[in-house]
């Protein structure tokens, strides 16, 4: 057994491996498999980094999680540089257990992932965000699909065949040679390239030592030099069976004896006076030298004895005299079958074999092609009959003018007719063969330097060329369309239109290794773009630091800045901007005294802002030579005081900065503090009734976080200014944006309302608008993403009414409670997938009304007859005798109608599973709500301790205690556990529950002050402890 390595081992291993299968993008890697594995690995460098820097210390099982993923990240490097470092008929042998070792080790990658997932809790937004990312990365390898092509696995399989040495012909051998090729992306007639791909699978065979490989590789060299004795015009042969009678066959003597077929260079055999094809009877030659025997003359089988050749001028003429005559009669028949209306599919096809026959065997007669007219034809063909001819027919439209391409005044008048955007729609024609030679003929026009500029203003053509050089799919057509593309690089006029197709290597390339000029007008492009998130995250990781050190140069200032703006954009690429060294350069830029223009002003501070919009790996950073963080003293009031003297634009960044910067879980108390002691409040103030909307919206998200932590010292400066009717209106604004009008209820919200203020602005008009609006949202949110839209408003609506709920003294606000049923709103509200705050806030409203239900009935124990339609609470909680019709916690009549009673509204279930939510807040105000159903003495009549025993409640308070860890929440539980024990038969019924006893005995050592003596008394009633009984204590504690 095998002792796992230990953390700081594995995390080296994970950086080692990562290090290695990020050293190139994914858009480098040849094979679709290894692109795939190595776009995860990006992504999992990430989440790795991000971490081990949020986490000082390590769970146990993030710990294993980690050195699960070292073990298996290793091997998945060492199959990722099989794919990029062995031939590529290395891997096609070997595509299906590299593919399944990939596959393995991805998905055990992603358990891992998982794991580590399940201890990362969300504390704050950084880990939120961590989580969701390693949750969506565990979810996509666990799911993964790494497959072999339908063609890799016919090669693969052919090849192994090939490996057992069975006999094959020619044609199998074609075929074998073509599926070769199309799966290494090389054209099957590219000899020399084919010879250096099997001499590198032989590099591989000797390295590796295996036998199988071995034997396919004596295979492959048998099937190449059976390839290599093909004519060149073997390949272009075409299907001219079905000629016109008018077209004349060859005579014997012009077919080679070796070949069989015309010969284009016939040469007389001196010794034997036989006739043959130049290159045949020299290739004959060769071969009998090599094999060690003298050379014969293949048709009399005669040793010779000179092997000297003389060429045969007059067959040469009559053969040339032949061909003439028969390209003229097929160009006649090809002008006839293209010219012909209607198209006639079988007679276009003729005609376009024939042109393509003529320009590759016989290309010295490609001008009588083109003086026919058949170069026009045939652009016109595709252009008007497109969509009749079918794909195959375009196929060889486009394959005949490619040929013919090759003569210039050819290739100006395909130009002249419009055929390059013909060739870019074949690009997404249904066929591979018809994108193949669309971009082979748009290929051959880029030979020519001024065609390579026009090419860009071709709409669509960059973005479909981009993607198909991406589609590793079709390797032979990507290895076709990155050669263009590498081709139309090489203008600088094309650099930007490229870019804006999602080919940004010349772009990223002249930027990194350019002149100082040539990096500016880089930059300068770049800050223009509009760019999709994936594209910033790439520029960003490749091109921040030369951005930020074109910061130093005043003339690159201006693009830089622009270009970081843009990529800033994205909220990954905060992390990135911050490493490269961004915040020092922008904030002197920002800060500095001396005069800069407005425009890198504005552009240093909307950098900024979107750099701190998110919470993480800023906050460390240093922002000057001295060392001050963002959130420093003198930071945070350098900021404050350039509010007045900034543009417009940049009060909005600033606002944002301190926005960002004041919502961050590691920075928010220390920067609150620093815009309280700047005096930064009454500054903030002045902008939330600014005209702009950008000024208004940062300046009440900023107030708003201002409120939570010095309500009073915000509500102070309101009242200075008179601005808290100004908060209450912006609510009935509708010109008012959603953001404006939640802030501004959260911040109403916050204040310390006291007394009559309450009451003046809580009126009851504004508490039923309240009511009204958080009905309507409630209705009309169907789904979890409205009720996310709408969560902010809420929590400020439900926190006014929290104001409202703790004065219920007066007669007409209860009875407004009645009227708007406010006790079954705030159990509406539990029963949404809410956010917590919203769940805690509803708790707390159905405490205060609770205890205003508790108190009342208390006060007045003689029931009081209904006056008029709304009925006082001093009748519906009334005491009384105890009657089956009166509610068991009250000993009253209570109804839903009293909507103060817990019991009668239904509210104690939804409490009941508040105690299982992970947020503490939420837990305290549900026993708080629930606490409000006992009285404090210990006189609990029974009957409502047998309601609250069947309703669960006790069950679920003591539940919860047993978990809690010393605190707020322990001490509530408790207290609640003491006054249920004090009941008359509760403390008998739990004697025995040793759990129970276990965590009083635990909240006794180590809770808190009230605590201990609620635990302590608890115990006692338990007979836990030597004293008085439970009920003497529990009458001795009412007493004091």
């Amino acid at each position: 057994m095998f002792s796992a390595p230990p953390l700081p081992a594995a995390v080296d291993s994970i950086h080692r491996s990562l290090s290695d299968l990020c050293s190139a993008g994914p858009d480098q890697e040849s094979f679709e498999n290894s692109r795939q594995f190595t776009g995860y690995a990006h992504r999992l460098q990430l989440i790795v980094n991000q971490l081990l820097r949020s986490s000082p210390s390590l769970s146990p099982s993030a710990e294993t999680g980690l050195r699960g993923i070292s073990g298996d990240l290793s091997v998945a490097a060492e199959t990722i540089s099989a794919y990029r470092k062995r031939s590529k008929i290395a891997v096609l042998v070997n595509c299906q257990s590299l593919c399944s070792s990939l596959m393995e080790r991805t998905v055990a990658i992603g358990t891992w992932l998982e794991l580590i997932e399940s201890t990362l809790l969300d504390d704050d937004d950084i880990v939120a965000d961590l989580r969701k990312k390693t949750a969506d990365l565990a979810r996509d390898m666990k799911h993964a699909k790494f497959r072999v092509t339908e063609n890799e696995e016919r090669v693969r399989r052919t090849l192994e065949k090939e490996g057992q040495g069975r006999p094959t012909t020619k044609p199998v051998q074609s075929a074998i040679v073509m599926d070769l090729a199309r799966a290494l992306g090389i054209d099957s007639s590219n000899h020399q390239e084919l010879s250096e791909q099997v001499k590198l699978f032989k590099a591989d065979v000797v390295r590796s030592n295996s036998v199988s490989e071995r034997r396919i590789l004596i295979s492959l060299e048998k099937i190449l030099e059976s390839w290599s004795t093909d004519s060149e015009l073997d390949a272009l042969k075409l299907d001219l069976d079905s000629e016109e009678e008018a077209n004349l066959s060859p005579f014997r003597n012009f077919l080679c004896p070796l070949t069989k077929e015309v010969m284009k260079e016939p040469v007389l055999l001196l010794e034997s006076s036989q006739n043959y094809e130049k290159k045949a009877i020299q290739y004959w030659f060769t071969r009998c030298v090599e094999d060690g025997r003298d050379p014969t003359c293949p048709i009399t089988g005669v040793v010779l004895k000179t092997l000297e050749l003389k060429p045969n001028l007059g067959l040469a003429g009559a053969i040339d005299e032949w061909i003439s005559r028969n390209v003229e009669v097929r160009v006649k028949s090809a002008v006839e079958n293209i010219g012909r209306e209607p198209v006639v599919a079988e007679s276009i096809e003729r005609a376009l074999d024939n042109v393509y026959w003529i320009s590759e065997e016989h290309s010295s007669h490609r001008y009588k092609v083109r003086n026919a007219g058949l170069i026009v034809l045939m652009v016109k063909l595709l252009r008007n009959s497109s969509k009749d001819m079918g794909s195959r027919l375009r196929s060889k439209a486009l394959m005949a003018l490619f040929s013919m391409a090759k003569d210039e005044e050819s290739k100006n008048i395909m130009l002249e007719e419009g055929v390059s955007r013909l060739a870019i729609h074949s690009l997404v024609g249904s066929s591979e063969k018809e994108r193949e030679y669309a971009v082979k003929l748009l290929l051959e026009f880029t030979n020519d330097e001024d065609y390579c500029t026009k090419i860009t203003s071709e709409k669509g053509a960059l973005v479909l060329l981009s993607s198909m050089a991406g589609n590793l799919e079709h390797p032979a057509l990507s290895n076709l369309a990155d050669e263009l593309l590498k081709r139309l690089e090489k203008m600088e006029e094309n650099i930007q239109p490229l870019a804006a197709a999602g080919r940004f290597e010349p772009l990223l390339a002249r930027l990194c290794e350019g002149s100082d000029d040539v990096k500016t007008e880089m930059a300068s492009i770049l800050g223009r773009m509009t760019l999709t998130n994936s594209s910033k995250e790439e520029l960003a990781r490749r091109s921040a630091k030369i951005l930020v050190g074109l910061l130093t140069n005043p003339e690159a200032r201006g693009p830089s800045l622009k270009a970081l703006c843009n990529l800033s954009t994205l909220d990954d690429n905060a992390t990135i901007l911050v490493d490269a060294g961004a915040l020092p350069v922008l904030t002197d830029i920002l800060l500095k005294n001396e005069v800069v223009a407005l425009e890198l002003t504005d552009l240093a501070a909307s950098t900024i802002a979107n750099i701190v919009s998110n919470p993480g790996h800023w906050e460390l950073a240093a922002v000057d030579q001295r060392g001050h963080t963002m959130q420093s003293a003198s930071i945070v009031s350098s900021l404050l005081q350039l509010l007045s003297v900034v543009s417009p634009q940049a009060q909005v960044s600033i606002l944002q900065i301190l926005y960002g910067i004041a919502s961050s879980p590691r920075a928010a108390e220390s920067v609150a503090n620093r815009i309280k002691s700047a005096d930064g409040i009454k500054t903030v103030l002045c902008y939330l009734e600014h005209p702009e909307v950008g000024h208004r919206i940062n300046a009440y998200r900023l107030t708003r976080l201002l409120s939570e932590r010095f309500a009073q010292d915000l509500y102070y400066e309101l009242q200075t200014c008179n601005k808290n009717l100004m908060l209450k209106d912006k609510l009935f604004d509708d010109q008012s944006t959603d953001t404006e009008r939640s802030d501004a209820a959260c911040i109403l919200a916050n204040l310390p309302l006291v007394g009559d203020e309450v009451k003046t602005l809580l009126d009851a008009s504004f508490v039923r608008w309240i009511v009204s609006t958080l009905k309507n949202r409630n209705r009309s949110a169907n789904g979890k993403a409205s009720r996310t839209t709408s969560s902010s408003i809420t929590e400020g609506l439900l926190g006014l009414l929290l104001h409202f709920t703790k004065r219920l003294d007066d007669h007409q606000n209860v009875t407004l409670v009645r009227e708007l049923r406010l006790m079954s709103l705030y159990c509406e509200e539990l029963s949404f997938p809410s956010k917590p705050r919203l769940k805690e806030l509803s708790a707390l409203g159905l405490r205060n009304l609770s205890e205003a239900g508790r108190l009342s009935a208390a006060q007045n124990p003689e029931p009081i007859p209904p006056q008029g339609f709304c009925v006082p609470i001093l009748f519906m909680c009334s005491r009384g005798p105890p009657e089956l019709s009166t509610c068991p916690v009250h000993n009253a009549s209570c109804d839903d109608g009293v909507q103060l009673c817990l019991l009668s509204s239904n509210c104690i279930k939804p409490l009941i599973n508040l105690l299982g939510e992970d947020q503490t807040g939420v837990q305290i105000a549900a026993v708080e709500a629930l606490s409000t159903l006992l009285p404090d003495s210990s006189n609990i009549p029974k009957r409502a301790t047998m309601e609250l025993e069947n309703v669960g409640v006790f069950d679920a308070v003591i539940e919860l205690f047993m978990k809690v860890r010393p605190g707020e929440l322990q001490e509530k539980t408790v207290r609640m556990i003491d006054k249920f024990l004090r009941a008359e038969g509760c403390s008998h019924r739990h004697s025995l529950n040793q759990t129970l006893v276990g965590a009083l005995v635990e909240a006794l050592k180590h809770g808190n002050g009230n605590a201990k003596r609620y635990a302590q008394e608890a115990l006692t009633n338990l007979k836990q402890l030597s004293g008085v009984s439970g009920t003497a204590s529990g009458q001795g504690r009412s007493q004091r």
